[in-house]
């Protein structure tokens, strides 16, 4: 279908919660090839929905050349913890330490309304983080600590396109 722009912040579709999908229909399926079409690029682990400019619970992934989608997604179960970098496509060069879980699980559906559990360690359960995250509203900069949170929003005032 297409590969989409990029929302960054401070776009407020990035700080509003995620509307449930409710209906599997022809525009859910758009929108799925192209979380999909937008994800496979080199680089770029997750991709949610509202980074696209669309408020609805979806996101694709693409870890270890595994690449996928889940509608509705609710993290269930977190263990663990680790302590790394981690970027966003929509806060474009900024790369801090962020503390997440280190294992997460994630339960949603397809596109035929089938159940979709997605989990895992490392990268994968710090994406499966991240990208609910976005759904419900944030994005990584809200869980730095403050003084690197204070830094980070400095730089996104001052190199906004």
């Amino acid at each position: 279908m297409a590969i989409r722009e990029i929302r960054v912040v401070p776009d407020p579709v990035l700080r509003t919660p995620c509307d449930e999908i409710r209906e599997i229909t022809p525009a859910v399926r758009r929108l799925v090839q192209d979380l999909l079409d937008t994800v496979n690029d080199p680089g770029r682990a997750g991709l949610s929905a509202n980074q696209i400019g669309v408020s609805l619970r979806a996101f694709s992934y693409n870890i270890d050349g595994h690449v996928g989608y889940i509608l509705n997604p609710v993290l269930e179960e977190t263990s663990g913890e680790q302590y790394g970098d981690e970027g966003c496509l929509s806060v474009p060069g900024l790369w801090y330490k962020t503390r997440r879980a280190d294992h997460a699980r994630v339960r949603g559906i397809d596109l035929d309304g089938k159940e979709v559990v997605l989990e895992g360690a490392g990268l994968m359960g710090r994406m499966l983080q991240h990208e609910c995250d976005h759904l419900d509203g944030h994005v990584y900069l809200d869980r730095l600590e403050k003084d690197e949170r204070r830094e980070a929003m400095r730089y996104m005032r001052t190199h906004q396109r």
